[in-house]
């Protein structure tokens, strides 16, 4: 046996004694606060990242600016030779900045406080929600139970902290609770179990995101684009109703244009050398940066001076000065060319699927499939006994067995619809199972494609049912979140839709409209607004789930209250 062979089997002896150690309960050391796995660097996708940075300047050179020139690239290079000479200024020998005070070792800290803990200091970091959805993982804090506790803890924290309510008192308040359009169903009734049994909220509404957003902005109908930091998700909504056919989920947002920001001032010599996109405040200061220098103005070109100021604990206050050209515009293009993120391994875009069924919720999809499928089976069968007696029902019977052979093996279970999305659908129980699986190819296909903002919502748009719909959505588009708010970000989606909109609708639809700021209202908050107003409807008073209710139907509760199909 080589060195190296004995190596990995002694290796595999001390992996195995620490997995019993963990059965028995020994606890682990407690690892170091980390930053959440989105803003780490993967350098395996630099290819792609390059790539996708080609599109991006391609599309810059195409469109011309208002006074009808070419814009003219500027290369990284002539800021590079710069931006490398640049030292700091040292402004103060006292930043000013602390880090969080746990000299009485408290048992938990929530938001600012969690971020400006110090490294040394012994406490994990906990990222409850991740790229939209709850972030369940195989790490410490990662399953659904101590997910589930995590956010109760930053709720509790935020209800007494900010609106300062005991908890005590939280029998008497009720709550609206905003889950998003693809939503995973367990997990929701974890949440309002956790909400009505554990924290005591009295009653409580579960809506959707999208149509909050609507309700927030005074819209009857929109396709509902929501940015946010780490994913963007659309769906089309009308007259209150999010229809389901229309829902897409992407795998990127704020959190990633930052990311990228960072790598394009890299390739321009960015002077703060010491940056680390595992360092919490570091990735404090990019989201900073990209906030303050971003923008989707084609007018702006060529090299520019900026200064910002770095003031961490522990370290002198320091004034950076460094030029930049094309990267302020190409970091927010990437949300309409996604490979300059440069994510792989993870699926990109996600549709809404069927749910795997809740043993506490008899009366879901599956059943009402089921029930249909057989309700369709007894009529076949009553117009075969029918027909018996005439002639040639020989070929009529043999159909009819084929029918119900083809459901037997294939229980009408299409992925997709006509618009390829997930629709229950009883007209698909003859379609083969090679059909079947072709579909199931295509979904998969479809949800590995990173989509672009663009297309998305234009993809969005093009499943729903009718053509007046589609006018409604194409003259209404409405982005809320904090993903996009940069300079002049509202005339380049629109600008995008008008180029890429089927020529059909082009010569119908009167104008196309993209909303980023309705009634001057913080696109960060229009949800939130929605939820109340939704709070102060007469029709809300159907909507209540109250405590002794839930606590004897469970599950069933939202399928008899939900606003929405559940």
């Amino acid at each position: 046996m080589t060195q190296a062979e004995k190596g990995e089997t002694e290796n595999g002896k001390d992996k195995e004694r620490d997995r019993e150690r963990e059965q028995r309960g020994v606890k682990r050391p407690i690892v170091p606060a980390a930053v959440p796995e989105s803003l780490q660097e993967k350098p395996e996708s630099t290819e792609q990242r390059q790539n996708g940075l080609k599109m991006v300047d391609q599309a810059i050179w195409s469109k011309k600016m208002s006074n009808g020139a070419r814009r003219i690239p500027v290369s990284p290079d002539q800021a590079r030779s710069y931006n490398r000479q640049m030292r700091p200024a040292i402004l103060d020998h006292s930043s000013g900045a602390k880090w969080t005070n746990t000299s009485n070792h408290p048992e938990f800290l929530v938001g600012e406080e969690a971020l400006y803990v110090n490294p040394l200091d012994s406490y994990n970091v906990h990222w409850p929600i991740r790229r939209g959805q709850l972030n369940l993982h195989t790490g410490p804090g990662g399953s659904l139970t101590a997910v589930l506790a995590d956010l109760e803890v930053i709720w509790s924290h935020a209800i007494q902290k900010y609106l300062e309510i005991p908890l005590k008192d939280l029998k008497y308040y009720r709550c609206i609770l905003l889950i998003p359009d693809i939503y995973n169903k367990q997990h929701v009734k974890e949440l309002v179990n956790m909400i009505l049994m554990k924290m005591g909220f009295s009653g409580i509404v579960v809506h959707q995101e999208s149509v909050c957003a609507t309700f927030g902005s005074g819209l009857s109908s929109a396709c509902i684009v929501d940015v946010g930091d780490q994913k963007t998700s659309v769906c089309c909504v009308e007259d209150g109703v999010s229809h389901r056919n229309t829902r897409l989920c992407l795998a990127y947002g704020g959190s990633d244009v930052s990311r990228c920001f960072y790598w394009l001032m890299q390739r321009a010599g960015f002077p703060y050398r010491d940056c680390q996109l595992t360092n919490k405040l570091d990735c404090l200061l990019l989201q900073h940066l990209k906030e303050t220098f971003c923008h989707l103005d084609q007018d702006i070109s060529g090299l520019q001076d900026h200064e910002f100021q770095i003031r961490h604990p522990d370290s002198p206050a320091l004034l950076y000065q460094f030029r930049l050209g094309d990267e302020k515009l190409q970091a927010p293009m990437a949300l309409f060319y996604p490979a300059t993120f440069g994510i792989i391994g993870q699926k990109m875009t996600t549709l809404q699927h069927r749910s795997q069924g809740d043993p506490e919720d008899p009366h879901d999809e599956h059943y009402l499939l089921a029930t249909q499928s057989k309700q369709e089976q007894s009529a076949k069968a009553t117009a075969d006994r029918k027909s018996m007696s005439k002639p040639g029902t020989f070929e009529g019977e043999l159909r009819g067995q084929a029918s119900d052979i083809s459901e037997r093996i294939y229980p009408q279970e299409v992925e997709l619809g006509s618009s390829q999305s997930d629709c229950i659908s009883g007209n698909d129980s003859e379609e083969p199972l090679t059909a079947h699986m072709s579909r199931k190819t295509a979904i998969s296909q479809f949800e590995g494609k990173a989509l672009g903002l663009d297309k998305a919502i234009l993809h969005s748009i093009d499943c729903c049912a009718s053509d007046d719909t589609k006018k409604k959505m194409y003259s209404s588009i409405l982005v809320v979140g904090g993903g996009l708010m940069f300079h002049k970000a509202q005339e380049f989606l629109q600008h995008r839709i008008l180029n890429k909109m089927p020529p059909s609708f082009r010569r119908v639809v009167e104008n196309v409209e993209v909303i980023t700021r309705p009634k001057d209202m913080d696109p960060r908050l229009i949800a939130w607004k929605g939820g109340a107003v939704l709070a102060c409807l007469d029709t809300t008073q159907e909507l209540w789930i109250y405590q002794r209710e839930w606590q004897r139907f469970g599950v069933r509760m939202l399928r008899e209250r939900a606003a929405f199909v559940w």
